[in-house]
């Protein structure tokens, strides 16, 4: 530990990446199976599945609880539409010109990895395409921003100002932060969406972390439903949530639930691609 903050060592960050591939690929899955007059319920039945297939555990199944609400009762979040996360997946059919984020995290031999992707149903809208763009985008951003002896909030900067340069304005989810990840799925430190640079915890090799931008077409202000888990847009506005759980090693950046690693985006932005070898 430095700081409050888990430190991994190179055997636990190949441990996480075995977690990161079960994630990865059961996204991409989930992804292919979405279409009109699916449920969410499938979908999350089909997240299950691949996890027994690949010998791992749910990181959300009976999740939290307390002060009256239920433990988290699936494996997936799905979230839709105004949705921005924590979905609860159901009976819900999806329908053509949907906008879905899909949040899922996955353990393996104790370890987590994390992961959330979006997508449109059908044809998609053109201000979704847009919202989900920059917000996978501003993700990177900040994926790249992470050096060792860098900060959080250099990471944080990163998505705020890439949001911030778009002609279209977007409502930027602050109640709402990505994390610190590894033999617990919500650790220190915090990672904000909006900052400065040079501010919050120090990056050290080691340092795994979770990313995930929460971009909303219209405010910032979130509700919860009465199920006590859905969050949603305050304004009603469509919601997009992109997420990646990242470590900082004595090479440079690996993403640990990219199915490539994330060596294409970080290569195009112009980090250091560095994953360990096995």
């Amino acid at each position: 530990m430095a700081g409050g903050i888990e430190i991994k060592t190179p055997e636990q960050v190949r441990a996480m990446r075995r977690a990161g591939l079960v994630v990865a690929n059961t996204l991409a899955a989930v992804r292919d199976a979405a279409t009109a007059g699916v449920t969410t319920a499938e979908l999350d039945g089909l997240a299950r599945d691949e996890l027994a297939r690949a010998g791992a555990t749910s990181s959300f199944l009976h999740y939290g609880g307390g002060w009256g609400v239920p433990p988290f009762p699936a494996v997936t979040c799905i979230s839709v539409n105004d949705e921005i996360v924590h979905g609860i997946p159901g009976s819900r059919v999806l329908a053509d010109g949907d906008l879905v984020s899909v949040d899922f995290g996955a353990i393996v031999d104790g370890w987590h990895g994390d992961s959330a992707i979006s997508f449109s149903i059908g044809e998609a809208r053109a201000d979704d395409v847009r919202l989900s763009d920059v917000t996978r985008t501003s993700m990177w951003r900040g994926i790249a921003a992470a050096r060792i002896g860098g900060r959080v909030g250099d990471i944080s900067a990163a998505v705020e100002g890439y949001v911030r340069s778009r002609r279209e304005r977007y409502g930027i989810v602050r109640e709402f932060t990505g994390h610190g990840i590894g033999s617990q799925m919500h650790q220190a430190p915090d990672v904000p969406n909006h900052g400065r640079r040079g501010r919050g915890p120090l990056l050290v090799e080691g340092v795994c972390l979770a990313v995930e931008p929460m971009l909303t077409l219209g405010g910032e202000g979130t509700a919860t439903q009465d199920d006590g888990w859905t969050i949603v847009t305050r304004d009603r506005s469509r919601a997009c949530h992109w997420e990646h759980t990242m470590a900082l090693t004595k090479h440079g950046l690996w993403v640990l639930t990219a199915q490539d690693g994330g060596e294409a985006e970080l290569t195009a932005l112009g980090a250091t691609f560095g994953p360990l070898a096995d």
